[in-house]
Formats: C-alpha cells, sequence, structure tokens
C-alpha cells in the first residue's frame, strides 16, 4: 500500500462506498421492492440507492451510486446503471471512472437468498468488460432491522495502523519498487 493510500479509500473515509462495493461490505443492508421503485438502503454512511422501473428523467449530476434503470427478465430483475462518479472496488485501490457502464442481475436462488451478478463495462479503465457474482443472504434473525453503522474516519487506522509494517522495514530494494508502483 501506497502511503498516500489510507487519506484516498473512500471506505476509509466514511465515503459513499458506491454501488458494487455496498453490497459486498460487511455491514447489513435492506432491499425494499415497490411497483416502480426498487430502493437499496445500506448500513454503512447511509448509502442509499434507487432502481427505477419507470421512466424517469436522469439525474443532473453523476452521484457514487450512479443512475439505475431497472427491468424484469423473468423473475431476475436486470439493472443497468451509468452517471457514476469513479471510484474505488476495494481497498487494494482498484477502481471505475465516471465511464462505467453496470449490468447488474438480481436472481433469486432461494427465498433467503439472491445470486448477484454485475459486470463492468469502463472502457477507460479496463481493456474489456469483466463480471463478478456472489450469492446475497438474507438476515434470518426475528425482527431484523436496519441499523446506522456509525462510522468513525480513520479508525482503523487509529486502532491497527501500528501493526502495519513500517517504510524503514523495508530493504531500499523494495521501498524504490514500491515508489515506482505508486508513481504509475
Amino acid at each position: 500500500m501506497c502511503s498516500s493510500d489510507l487519506d484516498r479509500d473512500p471506505e476509509l473515509k466514511c465515503y459513499v462506498p458506491g454501488a458494487v462495493r455496498a453490497l459486498y461490505l460487511p455491514y447489513p443492508f435492506q432491499i425494499v421492492q415497490g411497483t416502480k421503485k426498487v430502493q437499496l438502503a445500506f448500513a454503512f454512511a447511509n448509502a442509499a440507492r434507487t432502481i427505477h422501473l419507470d421512466e424517469v428523467d436522469e439525474p443532473p449530476a453523476d452521484t457514487s451510486m450512479g443512475f439505475s434503470k431497472g427491468h424484469w427478465d423473468g423473475n431476475t430483475l436486470v439493472v443497468e446503471t451509468s452517471r457514476f462518479l469513479g471510484t474505488w472496488l476495494d481497498r487494494a485501490g482498484n477502481f471505475y471512472s465516471d465511464s462505467l457502464r453496470l449490468t447488474e442481475r438480481f436472481s433469486p436462488i432461494s427465498p433467503d437468498a439472491i445470486q448477484y451478478e454485475a459486470t463492468f463495462e469502463d472502457p477507460s479503465t479496463f481493456a474489456k468488460p469483466w463480471t463478478i457474482a456472489m450469492p446475497l443472504y438474507r438476515r434470518l434473525e426475528p425482527n431484523v432491522q436496519l441499523l446506522d453503522y456509525p462510522c468513525v474516519e480513520f479508525v482503523e487506522e487509529f486502532m491497527y495502523g501500528h501493526a502495519r509494517k513500517r517504510s524503514e522495514e523495508h530493504t531500499s530494494e523494495l521501498q524504490s519498487l514500491a515508489y515506482l508502483v505508486c508513481r504509475l
């Protein structure tokens, strides 16, 4: 990790994590389906995302969660999302740009699980489209509620930063290599 990475990761700053990252972070979220909208509410960063099943005008500005339009293909919700602000996909610094076109598929596999697939098309960042897939599971506790996650900026660095290797612990060869990688 480059020395400046800690101040660049949106999650560590408690920012809205983006449409896909919000789904695989370890924090709860809720899906509420209406007749014309599907709302996703996330505990992390009080983030929310609306998937429009009806025709609406695009928003005047790009957002971290993008602008999502969905339709049903059998029992699968297919969602096309654009108008993103570019952001990170993970803590490793993998990212996408504001050119991203995201196609998601939410397919029920049981009463308590959904198969999620997301295909990324971003010619500004990726050489070709690529897809991730994972199951999303329903919380089974009775009366479960989505609670606010009180995110504290840089709390992990405060608590665990001492456990990271310091640059003086690396050889000069590794320091040179890290410098070159960070400069790319």
